[in-house]
């Protein structure tokens, strides 16, 4: 009957599955390839998921890959196996029957008075109860892998990459995202998987974009996430900010500037409606309307007293969206806490900021003539790879102290290897040319230096139809203590007026009738 050629291994599974019939204990149907196929793979299976449930249990799986064999791969091949196995008999069935060696598929019938039907019943009924209680193990470490910051962060390396880095260095780094990109309830978790299947599509088809859009579309409302931490009864009056600043001159002089944040004011139980948190009080509901996909253009703005019922909206003067396009398209959005706090895991910084850090924790050395210019100049410009990032950056650091400074190249090569160092670790914390992510792509709107931020509505140009404008002073908002060093240092002697606001670089009144975005870019001035 069979025509193959002869082998060892063939001849013995010929001989174990494909018994001649006066020898067969199982229903005819069962003997064919397509279930011992499924057999086997189901046995394969089975066995690795049980030898890598050991190793995971005696030492964690951290290798994201190996996680996804375990609790998502090999699991699908065990129930494909177990399929295969009834498909087959079905398949043979039919087959037997238009041979007419069966009449007709009887139902099978269990008598356990018969030895045999006993000990196949008990055999059929722990091996289920060992495959639920296996798949019930499996299910939940799946589920658990899958919500795990390794997972998100590590899987699709190269695309997750710059969120996963800033994740890292954020002040949510010990929060899942979880949290925040599905949070409780199953519903947003069936939504999240269901958008990762389109996402696995986009990554297998490298049809995803570059970089990963921001704001995301379809993120779950996050204002009561947020509150579980950051509740409005524990807002307090104010927040100190010490923010170390170095200005583009040889000494690298430092600029620093001490402010006060009114972040806003409460006790339990109660919330005084004052400071930045003002806009999130349960007692007022702010909407506005953005005209661009990033939000940074806001033309018109409505406030509501909750308690009392009054509203007032405020225009951006020439504006071009009309009167009645807010009432028609219906597109207010209710300002939450990520209209201000926007990449509260991950933020992009500037080269600018990340190089100011470098110098104040000694990563950098000061004492280097012109090494804040020199290293933002090298960190800003766009790069095809991060490795040729590395190696153009350390090019231009020493190839500019070779040439311009000879003699203090010959004698503090190791400052100024050690500055290269710190400026490629900035670049690669915050600049990912392979999915052309970086400070541009990512305003940042906790403030209004390089960015809009703030100044999307406080930029004195909003104005209600009484003629109140939204306040765009700097007092609104914080309060100077101090600032400058050396002889220029100022001091303030009022904490509630502080200090006013002086440029670093006289540039004669030029700043005060503009604003910090328009010149500063997060590069040089």
């Amino acid at each position: 009957m069979w025509k193959t050629a002869s082998c060892l291994p063939c001849d013995l599974v010929r001989a174990a599955w494909f018994k001649p019939v006066s020898e067969k204990k199982l229903p005819k149907s069962v003997h064919n390839w397509v279930s011992l196929a499924g057999a086997v793979v189901a046995v394969v299976s089975g066995a690795i998921i049980l030898f890598l449930l050991v190793i995971n249990f005696l030492a964690s799986i951290t290798n994201p890959y190996l996680g996804i064999l375990l609790y998502l791969v090999l699991p699908l091949a065990l129930v494909a196996g177990l399929l295969l196995i009834p498909l087959g008999m079905y398949v043979r069935w039919r087959s037997l029957q238009k041979r007419g060696e069966v009449i007709r598929l009887k139902w099978p019938s269990i008598d356990l008075n018969k030895p045999r039907h006993r000990n196949a019943s008990l055999v059929f009924l722990l091996g289920t109860l060992a495959f639920v209680l296996m798949s019930s193990v499996g299910i939940y470490q799946a589920y658990q892998f899958s919500d795990s910051v390794t997972f998100c962060g590590t899987t699709c390396h190269t695309i997750m990459k710059p969120e996963y880095t800033t994740y890292q260095h954020s002040p949510h780094a010990r929060v899942k995202c979880v949290a925040c990109h599905i949070g409780p309830g199953a519903g947003w978790y069936a939504r999240s998987k269901l958008s990762g299947l389109y996402q696995v599509y986009a990554t297998i088809a490298n049809t995803y974009p570059r970089p990963i859009p921001n704001p995301i579309k379809y993120l779950r409302p996050l204002q009561e996430e947020c509150l579980s931490c950051h509740w409005p009864a524990k807002f307090f009056g104010a927040m100190e900010r010490h923010l170390d600043h170095y200005l583009y001159d040889k000494p690298n002089t430092p600029w620093p500037l001490v402010m006060l944040l009114k972040v806003g004011g409460g006790r339990p139980g109660t919330f005084r409606r004052q400071g930045i948190h003002w806009h999130t009080s349960p007692e007022i509901r702010v909407e506005y309307i953005a005209t661009d996909k990033l939000r940074q253009n806001i033309p018109w703005v409505r406030v509501t007293d909750l308690g009392t019922g009054k509203s007032i909206v405020y225009r951006e003067t020439g504006s071009k969206l009309s009167k009645e396009e807010p009432a028609r398209a219906q597109a207010a959005r209710v300002m939450d806490c990520i209209d201000c706090h926007n990449h509260p895991s991950h933020t992009f910084h500037s080269p600018d900021y990340e190089i100011d850090m470098a110098i104040s924790n000694g990563g950098i050395d000061r004492g280097i003539p012109e090494i804040k210019r020199v290293a933002v100049k090298a960190m800003e410009k766009e790069y095809p790879s991060a490795d040729e990032a590395a190696g153009r950056i350390e090019n231009a650091i020493t190839g500019f102290y070779r040439e311009s400074y000879p003699q203090f190249f010959s004698k503090h090569q190791p400052l100024i290897a050690n500055a290269v160092k710190a400026v490629q670790a900035a670049f690669s914390n915050s600049v990912f040319p392979s999915m052309r992510a970086r400070w541009t792509n990512y305003p940042d709107n906790t403030a209004h230096f390089i960015s809009r931020g703030c100044m999307r509505c406080h930029d004195g140009r909003h104005k209600s139809a009484a003629g109140t404008t939204i306040p765009n002073d700097c007092r609104t908002c914080h309060v100077i203590l101090q600032q400058g060093s050396g002889r220029r240092m100022e001091q303030a002697s009022d904490f509630e007026e502080g200090l006013d606001f002086r440029h670093p670089v006289d540039i004669g009144g030029l700043w005060k009738g503009g604003v910090c975005y328009e010149c500063h870019s997060g590069t040089e001035p």
